[in-house]
């Protein structure tokens, strides 16, 4: 074996923490091990859009998993009514304990079935992982006593008594509540290896918040951006123009309590310069889309719609500001505000004159139509202070810049929210940024560099230059990865009755992606291989009800967009779908609408979900099969290299280098 001056050194700095040939050689038979067990379980999911509720429950069933291996466990020996129960104790075991010991007659008994099941239950599911690994995931107050229950067996006959005593403990300290919730969040923790969520957690819904909260509690997670993230991250980061971007799209779908409430960013400075604006205007086609539970007076609704008004026209002449600093985004034709003829109460577009709905713009000069009021950019002024000082929702931008990218490679599998843009030739189209070309690979890559850089010039108090620009051109330019529309057409919708105009061209992408040509050029130029990859995409809802298939390209793509966010529901016809990639294969799973988490855990009502494997695998994938076997691998090859220098004579054992 030859070593260089390179390959010594490393190898005396690894030595540090294997100082002996006994420690090397044990960490050596230690990753063998760890390469032979079976693949963990990976859940995608995707396009969430503050749905806390149906997140919550697919993701604590795990699309089905959990049930899957109560089933597997207990077979013929459990009634159906009891495994569903039991399912629904590790799904929400607080609320349910609650419910179940309301009315049980002898809890001691019920305790010990209970927690004679859980151990089964979670033994099974830390079967596939080492010891160490289970052992961190242990919650610290029965990490001890819940160890010692997964290793021992309660048929073995010397350690009978002793399996027994310890539940008998549990119990008569009164602790078996506390035991209970503890090993169904470990369950939960030990069921699914690692969360994949592909795009889009805000807007729509009405709890994004609670949504990142719940994201945040995972350790092992990635998120690929999506263009509705995006608005959230740079409004966060003081993007003007994204933040009356998120006003706009809050007030539209009745989310403002997210904004106030949950956020604590104060919109009294908008509303009263609202109130005063528009105080006798209707604002008919500002109503919000009143899809939650919350009851309006109509002078909540009144307001609501003056505010949804005023911040939209707002943001129409921030993001003029941003497009003709901008020629190279090729926007221009955004700038509509400067086509209306104010006397005539009409607009002109691609030739065609359009009446409009609405003709009343008193914030809005016929002769410099894009510049903001003064009292516009006091508005702005204060709405950027608040969206800056909210500690919540800047621990969460962090979290999503933490955790989150433009794509993501795993276990060969490419992972991306919107699309890879294309000419119609199929060919990728170039974009330029700062003079030079960016296409496929090279276009994301950059544009996450941008979006990183920031985030950066943000925390450094770095003033942005074309940075910021270039990530609310991921929201709505034309090309961009996160988007992938000839426009977004916020104004015809808002303004022009005549539905022709609403219409957002797709990009090429999305029809060729149907295509095993399409899609092997993208997985090869993401250096992957064709033959075993896929891509995992989102954004644009499955038509299921049109009969569209979410499994395109022979299988090498899947869309798992399938309408989580109930604004979707009517154009899918399903309410979502999810992926679950295993040992064994890959499983599409699509949902049926979940009705709440109370009827849930009252009648033990899980998701109607129906499966379909998409592939599976004559021989079990095990670790050695997974980016995290070709890390390990190379551990190993390196710790095989310090044995030989130990051997050789090379580096001497507890060796410390000379100071």
């Amino acid at each position: 074996m030859d070593l260089n001056e390179t390959d010594l050194h490393y190898l005396e700095l690894l030595s540090k923490n294997y100082p002996t040939i006994q420690k090397a050689s044990a960490e050596i038979i230690n990753l063998y091990a760890i390469l032979n067990l079976p693949k963990g379980t990976e859940h995608y999911m995707s396009d969430i859009h503050g749905e806390y509720e149906a997140f919550t429950h697919i993701l604590h069933n795990a699309s089905g998993v959990i049930m899957r291996k109560i089933n597997e466990i207990f077979k013929d020996t459990m009634r159906s009514n009891e495994k569903k129960a039991l399912a629904t104790l590790i799904f929400y075991p607080k609320r349910k304990l609650k419910l179940i010991l309301r009315d049980e007659q002898n809890p001691a008994e019920w305790y010990r079935l209970t927690l004679l099941r859980l151990i089964e239950v979670c033994r099974s599911v830390s079967s596939k992982y080492t010891r160490s690994k289970v052992r961190k995931a242990l919650p610290k107050d029965f990490a001890y006593v819940i160890e010692e229950l997964l290793h021992e067996q309660e048929v073995s006959l010397n350690k009978q008594d002793y399996f027994n005593g310890i539940i008998d403990a549990i119990i008569s300290t009164k602790r078996a509540k506390a035991f209970i919730i503890a090993i169904c969040t470990l369950i939960r923790n030990l069921v699914i290896d690692r969360l994949h969520i592909v795009g889009d957690i805000y807007d729509r819904g009405e709890s994004p918040d609670k949504v990142m909260e719940k994201l945040m509690e995972h350790d092992s997670i990635d998120i690929q951006w999506g263009n509705h993230d995006v608005v959230w991250m740079g409004a966060a980061l003081g993007c003007e123009t994204y933040i009356a971007t998120v006003l706009r799209i809050s007030a539209r779908y009745d989310n403002l309590r997210t904004i106030e409430e949950s956020y604590g960013i104060n919109i009294l400075p908008l509303a009263t310069f609202a109130m005063e604006i528009y105080q006798n205007d209707p604002c008919e086609q500002f109503h919000p889309k009143l899809t939650g539970n919350y009851e309006y007076t109509q002078k909540q609704l009144d307001l609501v719609s003056k505010l949804h008004k005023a911040i939209t026209i707002i943001q129409f002449k921030l993001e003029a500001q941003i497009i003709k600093h901008n020629p190279q985004f090729e926007m221009n034709d955004r700038l509509l505000l400067d086509k209306i003829d104010y006397e005539k109460g009409t607009i002109i577009l691609d030739g065609i004159t359009y009446k409009l709905n609405d003709t009343n713009f008193p914030t809005i000069d016929p002769k410099n139509p894009y510049k903001l009021t003064p009292d516009e950019k006091e508005v702005i002024k204060r709405l950027k202070f608040s969206f800056l000082n909210s500690e919540k929702l800047q621990k969460h931008i962090k979290f999503m810049f933490d955790k989150g990218s433009m794509y993501l490679i795993y276990n060969s599998n490419l992972l991306y929210h919107g699309c890879i843009p294309l000419n119609k030739d199929g060919s990728f189209k170039k974009i330029k940024i700062l003079g030079k070309e960016y296409y496929g690979k090279s276009l994301v890559d950059k544009l996450d560099q941008i979006a990183r850089r920031c985030y950066s010039n943000k925390i450094n108090h770095v003033p942005s230059s074309y940075e910021m620009d270039y990530m609310w051109y991921l929201w709505s330019g034309q090309y961009s990865p996160l988007f992938g529309k000839s426009k977004m057409a916020t104004f015809e919708r808002y303004f022009i009755d005549d539905k022709k105009t609403h219409v957002e061209v797709n990009n090429p992408y999305f029809a060729m992606r149907d295509g095993v040509k399409t899609v092997d050029k993208i997985l090869t130029e993401f250096n992957l291989d064709p033959e075993t990859s896929h891509i995992i995409n989102g954004h644009i809802p499955v038509k299921y009800r049109k009969g569209e298939n979410p499994v395109k390209a022979d299988g090498k793509l899947i869309v798992i967009d399938g309408g989580l966010a109930k604004a979707y529901q009517p154009v899918t016809g399903v309410a979502g779908c999810t992926l679950i990639y295993n040992s064994y294969g890959l499983i599409l799973v699509t949902h049926k609408p979940f009705l709440s988490t109370k009827e849930a855990i009252e009648k033990d009502k899980d998701i109607f979900s129906s499966q379909q494997i998409l592939e599976q695998n004559t021989v079990r994938k095990k670790v050695g099969d997974t980016d995290i076997g070709n890390e390990l691998k190379q551990q190993i090859k390196e710790l095989e290299m310090l044995l030989y220098t130990y051997r050789e004579g090379l580096i001497t054992e507890n060796y410390k280098p000379k100071s």
